[in-house]
């Protein structure tokens, strides 16, 4: 699968050409103003979008591969510059895909937190608040987030509090953005729970200021304890999931 921020649309007519040279059967999309995305990116099909003007995200999966069993979308944790300048901004577009061959079910996300205006804390918040929205999502599936985490430094913390919620974080073989050709950080990788994650690279830079990343990974089976088996844990039924999540635009 693959991930590109496409900085307010302007790499969209990167993502053919990203999706065939690197053979990719899921590419996450953040920053993409989604009433103008092509319904289909080479062999992929658009699966799920949000509705946020030009800071949209969406979901790409090859539709001869991935059987899509749900979508929805997730509110997450505002920051200041959120609430004044993005209001109706959308941080997590979730979708659960069943592999036509395998029978197995993944769950993969598109991520986008909030800009480096607002402070660690804060997107540590709002990536507690994702991997909560993915357990009770997922029913259990393997799962993986990917995107825009706007976190280039102090990742001790946050290393430690994503193991806590039960997921791990990986990061690129080269950085995703560039300051200046001699600075230049990480600011686009993953966390995940039950996947083995083989691989994740940086590519070639395109027409967005940061660089798409390509990661390999295998599901290793599903979760034997999901969020309804655990104690004091209930099963989440339509109408409360509408409280948090809604189904994004088809």
């Amino acid at each position: 699968m693959a991930s590109y921020n496409l900085k307010r649309h302007r790499a969209v007519d990167d993502l053919t050409r990203l999706a065939a040279a690197n053979d990719v059967d899921v590419f996450c999309i953040q920053e993409a103003e989604t009433s103008k995305l092509p319904d289909s990116v080479g062999r992929l099909a658009l699966t799920a979008r949000t509705a946020t003007g030009d800071m949209g995200l969406a979901v790409y999966a090859d539709p001869e591969r991935f059987h899509v069993l749900d979508s929805r979308v997730f509110t997450v944790r505002k920051a200041l510059h959120d609430r004044f300048l993005l209001p109706g901004i959308e941080r997590l577009l979730a979708v659960r895909l069943e592999d036509r061959d395998s029978g197995i079910v993944s769950t993969i996300a598109s991520f986008h937190a909030s800009p480096l205006s607002a402070v660690n804390a804060t997107r540590r918040r709002q990536i507690d608040e994702a991997h909560r929205h993915l357990r009770e999502f997922s029913l259990g599936s393997p799962t993986l987030m990917v995107g825009d985490f706007n976190y280039p430094l102090f990742r001790k913390g946050l290393v430690k509090r994503v193991e806590r919620d039960g997921f791990s974080l990986t990061i690129s073989d080269g950085p995703t953005y560039y300051y200046t050709p001699r600075i230049a950080y990480h600011f686009d990788f993953l966390t995940s729970s039950r996947m083995h994650v083989r691989s994740v690279k940086t590519l070639p830079i395109g027409l967005s200021d940061h660089r798409p990343i390509l990661v390999e990974a295998t599901p290793v089976g599903p979760d034997p304890h999901p969020p309804s088996d655990l104690p004091g844990a209930v099963a989440v039924d339509d109408a409360a999931q509408e409280a948090d999540g809604v189904k994004p635009n088809e």
